[in-house]
């Protein structure tokens, strides 16, 4: 007998360098917890400034991968499986500066906490990994990865105060809901497999694009579409799949809530573009609607729950509901042209909105974690009485990033806001612009209790008690503080530079 050959596997070419932003965070997230094992505690700050010179170190090569990518143009990467396209490299700088601006935060609050250790810092890095897995995704399957990656680092830093019964709850019902809305999204992605043949999304969009005037599997391919829609909308705590996300923000440590309301959903939303947009723009008409409904349910629940709250941590998650929307009604702006050469507004207002948020949202939970006393339960909006006469720095900043929610002119929150409403106006999407624009006024007066509680308020002896007990000496909170509110006013004085670069958005990687 002849013996036959053995076949051999032939991996895919690798590109290290376009990946280096990546792997600089998964190298950093395996050195601390390696190094925190095998060495003495570190001085203090030690894992934070590590934490945060890999994340500046992640955020300066996405730059130089910008400019390669504008002069280059788009492709992807390891098999078509990565994009490799300045949406990626958006989403991973946004991500990078939620990472450098949340560890700040941590090392003041674990102080305080004494529970200071490299652990956050590595599950931190780990979700920022798993997240820009998912903004860059080309294939369906890399995209379900991703979201694992993040979600699981979500959950044991959701429940990591294990001082708390709030984390363990918080965790435990992150953990739960977070489950289903993944066995979702996996659902929905083999029913995608199984109505076009493959999960990667350049062969996606041929197989539907050759297809389109043929007989198809449309029933499949969109109960898929509807299961990955469901999913992602638990990610982003899009109005009604919103119910995980008061109880886990109030319950998680403050800087945990920061990052998942800044990092997570930017990773969330830079999937669902990935899918709709760039995948299914064929189907636009499809799952427009979808989109649209969810926008107006988030931005009403958002806005009308946030009002009645009397916890501040639980105020903000409601009111990131409420910006949950306005993102949406981006999205839904952007459906309108889908897969055309000109893609319109609608992306670029997403990026810029994204961006804004994170950092306004983290200054925000930041203010929260350094104001609560130790056990960080000082979150009621009481102990918020006569704040500014205590911390009148703190309430300063704190007013920057509520105006900034608002949407008040001369801050990144109106730049945010009036480009996602002008990109639906430039849609014809009236309705949808005129709903945010009304639920935006609503909203704004919960930012305006919150504001006059601080100057307006006398403190009472419990809220001094308080005050003394939530005092911090560490300056990495305040850095972290003041970087967010310069940030915040600066884009709002001087939005032209982020204007310009989120307008290359709409070259994806196909």
């Amino acid at each position: 007998m002849i013996a036959q050959p053995v076949s051999t596997f032939t991996g895919p070419e690798i590109d290290w360098y376009a990946l280096s932003p990546l792997l600089v965070l998964v190298a950093a997230a395996v050195a601390l917890l390696v190094a925190g094992a095998l060495t003495p505690p570190w001085p203090k700050g030690g894992y934070a400034i590590v934490t945060v010179g890999a994340a500046t170190a992640s955020a300066v090569l996405a730059i130089i991968q910008w400019q390669n990518i504008s002069d280059d143009g788009p492709s992807t990467l390891v098999a078509g499986a990565v994009s490799f396209d300045l949406s990626a490299m958006f989403f991973t700088i946004t991500i990078c500066v939620a990472v450098a601006l949340v560890a700040l935060l941590t090392d003041d609050f674990l102080r305080r906490q004494a529970l200071d250790g490299p652990e956050f810092y590595a599950l931190y890095l780990v979700a920022a990994a798993g997240g820009i897995v998912m903004a860059s995704a080309n294939d369906l399957i890399v995209l379900f990865l991703g979201v694992e990656t993040l979600s699981l680092a979500l959950y044991v830093l959701a429940a990591a105060d294990r001082r708390r019964s709030k984390s363990q709850e918080s965790g435990l019902k992150y953990f739960v809901l977070g489950s289903f809305s993944s066995a979702f999204l996996l659902y929905g992605i083999a029913l995608v497999y199984g109505a076009t043949g493959s999960t990667n999304i350049t062969r996606v969009v041929v197989y539907l694009q050759e297809s389109v005037p043929l007989e198809r599997f449309d029933a499949l391919l969109l109960t898929g579409v509807a299961l990955m829609m469901v999913g992602l909308a638990f990610k982003i705590a899009a109005a009604p799949f919103h119910v995980w996300t008061p109880d886990v923000y109030e319950g998680a440590p403050s800087p945990v809530s920061a990052f998942m309301a800044s990092a997570g959903k930017v990773a969330a939303f830079g999937a669902l573009v990935r899918v709709l947009i760039v995948a299914l723009p064929f189907y636009r008409e499809d799952w427009q609607p979808v989109v649209w409904v969810l926008a107006l349910v988030s931005l009403v629940v958002g806005s009308v729950l946030a009002v009645v709250q009397t916890n501040v941590k639980r105020l903000l998650a409601y009111s990131s509901i409420n910006h949950v929307g306005f993102v949406l009604v981006g999205i839904e702006s952007a459906a309108h042209r889908a897969g055309a050469v000109d893609s319109g507004p609608g992306v670029p207002s997403v990026g810029v909105y994204l961006l804004a948020y994170t950092v306004m949202v983290i200054g925000s939970f930041g203010v929260v974690a350094i104001a609560s006393r130790s056990g960080d339960d000082a979150t009621s909006l009481d102990s918020f009485r006569g704040f500014a006469t205590r911390r009148p720095v703190l309430a300063v900043a704190f007013t920057v990033f509520l105006l900034a929610q608002a949407g008040v002119p001369f801050t990144s929150g109106f730049i945010a806001k009036f480009g996602v409403v002008q990109a639906a106006v430039e849609e014809r999407s009236y309705a949808i612009a005129l709903i945010a624009m009304l639920t935006s006024v609503v909203a704004a007066f919960l930012y305006l209790r919150i504001i006059v509680t601080m100057w307006m308020s006398e403190p009472d002896d419990a809220s001094v008690e308080l005050a003394g007990a939530g005092t911090s000496n560490s300056w990495t909170g305040t850095l972290s503080i003041g970087l967010a509110a310069g940030f915040t006013v600066a884009v709002g004085i001087v939005p032209g530079w982020l204007l310009d670069a989120a307008d290359d958005l709409t070259q994806f990687a196909r």
